[in-house]
């Protein structure tokens, strides 16, 4: 038989990416996502202060040019805990995303390749996965094994299966009636080799926008798991850990608590952007009304 034909050409990778740079909402998001990974590498071999010294004579201190974002009750800088702080959360949701992907992609992809009961034995599995959010997952998990960084990035990991197999499922299910794969079957291909073939590499681009929105919900749920105390532990910073330690003190010291919320908000919005940047660009709906 003849060759089996693709859905579409894709652009090349250089005019993808002169479109990517050329999208607004992309290079915000890039720009602020490359300077807070830039911030958590850069902490592994600097910071301003050893956060592992604890100053009682600069505890308290405003922003100043000493100490930009102030110092916390114990004298540690608070910039010093922000940079490493950023380094466990993006640790943490880069892991969880991780492990949704690689679980939950071949598990939608299985499910529309399979159908009849595998499908429907899946799916109903996933939604009682889903039923249980993460903070609830993390609770019992923590009850069992005790809080820390590791139970975290399970508990949300965990959460994030069913949501990448919906969506390697759903984008699977568009594609297998599809002429160029009823073409590869009639070629005697196999499912698991159309899967790896045709299905994956025309889903992928949705499974990387949807990688960047979890990759920002990852970011969110760490610090909610730190702010209760199930994320990591203290003496490591995390972002959650520096907002529940600032409650107690926000009309005697606010900046306590705006810094490190301003560095969770501005690396949850410099993620949604990209993601939606990423979607104008690999979507070739999008491409070709442009």
């Amino acid at each position: 038989m003849s060759e089996v034909p693709v859905p579409h050409e894709a652009p090349p990778p250089a005019s993808l990416l002169r479109q990517a740079f050329a999208n607004r909402s992309f290079l915000t998001g890039f720009v602020i996502t490359a300077l807070i990974a830039a911030m958590a590498l850069a902490s592994f071999v600097w910071t301003p202060f050893d956060i592992t010294h604890l100053i009682v004579a600069d505890r308290m201190k405003a922003p100043s040019w000493q100490h930009p974002f102030g110092t916390d009750h114990f004298g540690r800088d608070i910039l010093s805990m922000i940079m490493i702080g950023s380094r466990n959360s993006i640790a943490v949701a880069v892991v969880a995303v991780g492990i949704g992907m690689a679980v939950g992609v071949p598990l939608g992809c299985w499910a529309a390749a399979r159908g009849g009961w595998v499908d429907e034995a899946l799916m109903r599995f996933n939604d009682v996965v889903f039923a249980f959010p993460a903070l609830l997952s993390a609770v019992m998990i923590t009850a069992i094994f005790g809080p820390g960084a590791v139970n975290a990035i399970v508990a949300i990991g965990i959460f994030n299966v069913p949501v990448f197999a919906r969506v390697a499922r759903a984008g699977a299910l568009s594609l297998w009636p599809r002429e160029y794969v009823l073409a590869a079957r009639a070629a005697g291909k196999g499912k698991v080799l159309i899967t790896l073939e045709h299905i994956l590499p025309n889903i992928a681009s949705m499974l990387l926008v949807q990688g960047t929105i979890q990759f920002a919900l990852g970011i969110l749920a760490e610090a909610g798991l730190s702010y209760l105390g199930l994320g990591a532990q203290p003496p490591m910073p995390s972002w959650g850990r520096m907002l529940f330690d600032a409650q107690t003190r926000m009309m005697v010291a606010p900046y306590q608590a705006i810094f490190p919320g301003l560095a969770i908000v501005v690396t949850v919005l410099g993620l949604n952007l990209l993601g939606d940047g990423l979607r104008d660009v690999l979507d070739p709906r999008l491409r070709r009304e442009r």
